[in-house]
């Protein structure tokens, strides 16, 4: 098993990382603050999140041998930037608690494992498009403010993929480090390199908290997280261990909660780096790359403060432009994917365009409006491609 490690695994663990990383860690600082969790709290908070990622993508990417990596919740981390205030630490906590439990009890009973199924395979590849789609403009948009270091990281990109395609991403990501480093890109300071320690918070049991933070946690993660990263696996080829992901995350969420572990979910854009084309040819063996992302996401938990100030000093356009071209390959592979069947082509460009628009309504993301409103089209236009009939 261990002989199928490839350096493509490797790297796109670590640059699925990355991406989650930079891409959220600021909205847990702002949840934090508003939990008025002290610094040894938050570091418990990152140093939770971090094992939870970690232990829970190694155990179900080995076990399921498919890329299955998971994440934390950064919409549930917005939603309690804006809840959290004037509510108490514990009360706080005991909404995670609730909130764990509710993950806990859709993976036992099954129920979205079921709903799952019935996704049609263009409709999911058009919302895998529409999520990935921002971050494969991002390379573009950055071009203008970091005309240099973007410039530099697509000659290597181009190179790459002319001379050594495996190695495409890796190089891209040493150029622009090289070159973020030589034009004095990386600003602030790094905290001092030592373990976060655990610090248990005793839950509280108040009613109006848990209805008011739990559930909304719950419902955003639901939606926003794990939806996406049932339909990322899907289009990626995989028949997602829905039940088995989600009783592992929820499970994880309950235990964690008390250390600041809000919740762990399915992973949906960088599971998209573990699961595509840039993590290996061999679709058999991408599982790889999640396990990689579940080592680093184990050993930077344990670095904590440290380790978040380097993702927030980092150049932020570096990060974009790595993201945005290891997802290259998957945004086309989806995009053929969701168009490739005439009679559902109508619908699929619907679910394409509704993710795009970001649209939100009621507390629910755009990926999810975009799956319904396509499989409404898909149903009115092309019954014989509803995958129940």
């Amino acid at each position: 098993m261990l002989a199928d490690l490839r350096m493509s695994h490797v790297v796109a663990g670590i640059v699925a990382v990355l991406v989650g990383y930079t891409g959220s860690v600021a909205i847990i600082f702002q949840a934090i603050e508003a939990a008025g969790a002290s610094q040894a709290q938050a570091n418990s908070w990152m140093l939770a999140l971090g094992v939870g990622c970690g232990v829970s993508s190694l155990y179900l990417s080995l076990r399921h041998r498919m890329p299955v990596l998971t994440a934390w919740s950064t919409p549930g981390a917005a939603l309690l930037a804006v809840a959290l205030p004037g509510v108490p630490l514990g009360e706080a906590v005991g909404a995670f608690v609730f909130c764990g439990v509710l993950l806990w009890l859709t993976g036992v009973t099954g129920w979205f494992e079921k709903l799952a199924k019935v996704i049609p395979d263009a409709i999911a590849n058009a919302m895998l498009a529409g999520v990935l789609f921002q971050f494969g403009l991002g390379v573009f948009t950055a071009l203008p403010d970091a005309p240099v270091l973007v410039g530099a990281m697509c000659v290597a990109f181009l190179a790459g993929r002319l001379l050594m395609p495996r190695m495409a991403i890796p190089l891209v990501l040493l150029v622009g480090i090289g070159v973020a480093v030589a034009s004095g890109q990386f600003q602030g300071g790094v905290g001092a390199l030592e373990i976060a320690r655990p610090v248990f918070v005793m839950p509280e049991w108040s009613l109006s908290v848990m209805i008011g933070v739990g559930v909304p946690l719950y419902l955003v993660t639901m939606s926003s997280q794990n939806m996406a990263g049932v339909v990322v696996l899907k289009a990626s080829g995989y028949a997602p261990p829905v039940s088995s992901a989600l009783s592992v995350t929820g499970l994880l969420s309950l235990a964690l909660a008390p250390f600041g572990g809000f919740a762990i979910n399915l992973a949906a854009i960088t599971a998209a780096i573990c699961a595509g084309p840039e993590a290996g040819e061999d679709k058999a063996t991408r599982y790889w790359a999640a396990a990689v992302s579940g080592v680093v996401y184990l050993l930077l938990g344990l670095f904590g403060a440290a380790v978040v100030s380097l993702f927030l000093v980092a150049p932020k356009a570096l990060v974009v432009t790595v993201a945005g071209l290891a997802l290259l390959a998957t945004i086309g592979n989806a995009l053929n994917g969701a168009l490739e069947r005439p009679s559902a082509r109508e619908a699929a460009l619907v679910a394409f365009l509704v993710t795009v628009s970001g649209i939100s309504f009621a507390g629910i993301a755009s990926p999810v409006w975009g799956l319904l409103f396509g499989v409404t089209v898909l149903y009115v236009l092309s019954p014989e491609d509803r995958p129940w009939a």
